[in-house]
């Protein structure tokens, strides 16, 4: 089953902070790996906790799976050194 990729709207920030070539393997990634395989990746506690990582390189996305209607809802994406800090 493939589901459904969803992005929150400041996304379009995050991108800005990432080299173009960087933005394009990390949405190749997210639309022909995620989509058809979520919920394999490292599921994240504490804060973050029902939330997943998934790894593209140095750069990591925090998503979540919406199961009723089969969505993934891609909340930020960021450097590894970054990304878990929160704003």
């Amino acid at each position: 089953m493939v589901y459904k990729i969803s992005y929150k709207s400041s996304i379009e920030k995050d991108f800005r902070k990432i080299d173009r070539s960087q933005t394009i393997r990390i949405l190749n990634k997210i639309e022909n790996d995620l989509a058809h395989n979520p919920g394999k990746d490292k599921e994240l506690s504490g804060t973050f906790k029902d939330l997943y990582s998934y790894r593209v390189g140095n750069y990591r996305i925090i998503y979540t799976i919406l199961h009723k209607i089969e969505t993934i809802l891609i909340l930020r994406v960021g450097h590894r050194k970054e990304i878990y800090t929160s704003k």
